[in-house]
């Protein structure tokens, strides 16, 4: 129905326009006839200027043509520009109903506005779609992720309740060590959600940006050298305005993605400067990643080799927490490939006092 009254209002338009328009043209003739005639009146006896029956007949007639010649032309743009709106609002109604893979077309092109709408629509519509479908795929990944440790936090516990299991030192270590790699999926869970939505809570300060690193690698040395990497660390004093805890937060997920994933062997820690910008590199020797991983592996639960990952402990969101935290403190994230063959993860942050550089449109560095 309403599709029926705008195409009824354009056609309307159009011919009370195009009557106007005739309408003007005529009577301006008789005022102009009548002004003329006043200063230079006929002969006497010449025939009259003015439009008798049979003109005035022939004028009808001719405005009925146009009459006829405006609908045609309304009926043909109303046509134009309905067809995409009633697509777009065919779409509207298919998405309400909940079928995100609608979309509408833009007809012939020939209104450029109208087709930008319909384009702009249609790009919103992939974007609703990809969030439902990223949110599925999150909601399944992350059940799947509780399953293991509850399952096996629930068969040791049962175990113990039916005297199957003696609740030993060695069985409460375990138990424990399950429930530390659930308390830090979610931790991790809930920074990557805060992050991407804007919400992250940052304490910021100035950071001493060497003494920070230090510290985590302190902590983390004795457990690499036990893994069999050695620990390099060149650190030069930058400042940064940040979140210490968050930064080290980044780098112990830096650290323990080398020491899972990585071949037993050197590892570098470094710290750069470059323009208006401080650079924390970590650097392993190999393997690196897949050109074909390397694209997503900033993306939550990316994994190489998910049963690998798994054998490792790997939950796929280490690397996505690193580039949350960078990103959240105006920085990014990146890896490269380096020249002994191995992985180079680099986390930017501005430099105290600094506008951030621009960051690049991929994490992923050549």
């Amino acid at each position: 129905m309403k599709r029926h009254r705008l195409s009824r209002q354009i056609m309307v338009s159009m011919s009370v326009v195009a009557t106007i328009a005739m309408l003007i043209v005529f009577v301006g003739s008789f005022i102009f006839y009548g002004i003329y005639l006043s200063y230079f009146p006929p002969p006497p006896g010449s025939p009259s200027l003015l439009p008798e029956a049979p003109d005035l007949m022939l004028i009808a007639f001719f405005l009925l043509i146009g009459l006829a010649l405006a609908i045609m032309v309304a009926l043909r743009l109303a046509k134009r520009i309905l067809a995409p709106l009633n697509s777009l609002a065919e779409t509207a109604r298919k998405i309400a109903a909940g079928d995100l893979s609608a979309r509408a077309s833009p007809g012939d092109r020939s209104l450029g506005e109208t087709a930008q709408l319909v384009d702009d629509f249609n790009a919103m519509a992939q974007r609703l779609q990809d969030i439902a479908e990223d949110m599925i795929a999150w909601n399944a990944t992350i059940a799947h992720e509780l399953r293991t440790p509850l399952t096996v936090l629930k068969g040791r516990l049962q175990g113990i309740a039916d005297g199957i299991f003696a609740p030993d030192e060695a069985l409460i270590r375990n138990l424990l060590l399950h429930v530390d790699g659930l308390s830090r999926l979610v931790g991790d869970l809930r920074t990557v959600t805060l992050a991407d939505g804007g919400h992250l809570d940052l304490r910021i300060e100035t950071i001493e940006l060497a003494a920070e690193i230090r510290s985590v690698a302190d902590l983390l040395e004795p457990s690499l050298v036990k893994a069999g990497f050695s620990l390099d660390v060149t650190l030069i004093d930058l400042v940064v305005r940040g979140d210490g805890v968050r930064i080290r937060q980044a780098l112990l997920a830096l650290l323990d993605n080398a020491q899972r994933y990585a071949r037993p062997g050197s590892i570098e820690l470094s710290t750069l400067k470059s323009g208006n910008s401080a650079i924390i590199r970590v650097e392993d020797e190999g393997p690196g990643l897949s050109p074909e991983f390397a694209k997503r592996a900033f993306k939550p639960f990316a994994r190489s080799e998910p049963s690998r990952a798994h054998r490792l402990g790997g939950s796929g969101l280490g690397l996505s927490v690193v580039r949350a935290i960078a990103e959240a403190h105006g920085g990014h994230a990146a890896y490269r490939r380096s020249s002994r063959g191995g992985a180079v993860f680099e986390i930017t942050l501005p430099l105290e006092g600094c506008e951030p550089d621009i960051a690049p449109d991929a994490s992923i560095q050549s």
